[in-house]
């Protein structure tokens, strides 16, 4: 069922054409003008408008012209009793999708609605995609990820079990993605579970799964991780959190490749190759009694080790330029550059949450800059850059209000600073003088009082 705007002078069309879409499932909201139907198309989602071409006041042409100046990439056919070619050619260099001529077919039209929906469909699912490909795509330039990847090819094809180790935000995740798509097993699941997110007591049932009624809570029957990820890939983040008592049975389970449910009588076998990561160090864990010995040698076949963002810091351009990209895609944004001293700034600093950090970072670099990013707007986005302490960005409201609490403190400090010298500010912060003044009094800076001692 789609969701149709119809858009003609005549009532009678209106009505057949509203009764035909329904009749074929769809619904159809009808409109006698182009004022109207824009209005209509901003205050409501639609999957595709029909028009009619001439109108009185406002035509078709002119509403398609201002639903694409407007940035509204909704799909129109435009439907005409007068059509000429010029007429034809203009809707299609304007975006319309097709041009249809009155007196219209019913069958034709209906096919014509179905062919643009499915074009429709298919371009959702490709955008969907190349965001998927490129949320999991291992950016890296530099000989240190160069080995690491090598490596990922050498072991994939095996069914051998690899334990991840690199700190928080490295991309443990996403090494275990890549050796699940280079393995045999890439057209099966790829399943996760975070052992240090899930609390003690419900990650045997995360795990193994559970039967209906076999504990207080427990309203339905839940496929545990190793049935989801059967003849696929299980990837055990943070497995040096896992419980004790729950690194037992994971043990049997890895020994015996079969699992039982929570409350259940029957053993299932399962196919799954496990992946298992870590920050913490496994050997002075077994040390010190917290892991166990024989898991450890159970999981700690292939060690793979990733390296820090501070040790690979030749990879920040490329991931820059990949997480800029990726954040101006999601959120409908034009590209920004980031001028070469800024990058150089960002390879100076000493990145403790890794590429997680980096790829916040560079999401706030693209809000707070007005252009080109530039080195001043990194040292003012990066920690402790504005020599403040309580600088801190509000935690509750609207994107727009966090931002401009952001930006409301930075300049605050910077104009603390200089002792409220705009010249001197506006170059701290990358600014043109005039530019800082209309920020000040856009976020309710008083600089009158500031100067007479406040």
């Amino acid at each position: 069922m789609a969701q149709l705007l119809i858009v003609d002078d005549d009532n009678n069309t209106l009505a057949s054409l509203a009764r035909a879409f329904r009749m074929a499932g769809h619904e159809a909201t009808v409109c006698d003008n182009a004022n109207r139907a824009l209005e209509l198309v901003k205050s409501q989602p639609f999957d595709l408008m029909l028009s009619d071409v001439v109108m009185p006041g406002k035509d078709g042409l002119t509403l398609l012209e201002e639903l694409r100046a407007a940035g509204i990439g909704l799909p129109v056919v435009m439907i005409s009793g007068q059509a000429n070619i010029e007429m034809a050619v203009r809707a299609t260099r304007l975006g319309a999708v097709d041009f249809l001529e009155k007196p219209l077919s019913t069958d034709k039209l209906l096919l014509t609605v179905d062919n643009v929906l499915k074009l429709k469909r298919l371009e959702e699912e490709n955008r969907e995609l190349r965001q998927k490909v490129g949320k999991h795509e291992i950016v890296h330039a530099g000989e240190a990820m160069r080995r690491v990847m090598a490596q990922v090819d050498r072991v994939a094809a095996s069914e051998a079990r690899v334990c991840i180790l690199g700190e928080t935000g490295t991309g443990k995740e996403l090494i275990a993605r890549a050796l699940h798509e280079r393995s045999g097993r890439r057209g099966g699941p790829f399943v996760t579970l975070n052992c240090a997110a899930v609390p003690g007591e419900l990650i045997e049932s995360e795990l193994f799964g559970h039967e209906k009624g076999s504990f207080t809570g427990a309203a339905s029957r839940h496929i545990g991780k190793f049935e989801q990820a059967h003849r696929g890939t299980l990837f055990l983040d943070e497995i040096g959190d896992m419980p004790l008592v729950m690194q037992a049975k994971l043990l049997r389970v890895l020994e015996e490749r079969q699992v039982e449910r929570v409350g259940g009588d029957r053993s299932i076998p399962v196919d799954v190759r496990v992946v298992v990561a870590t920050h913490r160090n496994l050997d002075e864990l077994v040390k010190s009694g917290a892991f166990r010995q024989d898991l450890y040698h159970r999981i700690y076949v292939y060690p793979l080790a990733l390296p820090p963002l501070r040790e690979r810091a030749e990879d920040i351009p490329a991931l820059v330029t990949h997480f800029a990209a990726q954040v101006s895609s999601q959120n409908g944004w034009k590209p920004q550059a980031f001028e070469p001293e800024a990058i150089r700034e960002l390879q100076r600093y000493g990145w403790p949450g890794n590429v997680r950090e980096l790829r916040n970072v560079v999401e706030r670099l693209m809000l707070l800059a007005d252009g080109a990013v530039d080195a001043a707007t990194v040292r003012l986005a990066l920690p402790g850059a504005a020599e403040s302490p309580h600088v801190s960005v509000a935690v509750e409201g609207p994107l727009a209000s966090r931002v401009d609490s952001f930006e409301r403190e930075q300049i605050l400090a910077e104009l603390k600073r200089h002792n409220q010298r705009m010249t001197d500010t506006a170059k701290a912060l990358g600014l043109e003088r005039s530019h800082l003044y209309k920020k000040c009094q856009a976020l309710g800076i008083d600089l009158r009082a500031m100067r007479g001692g406040g």
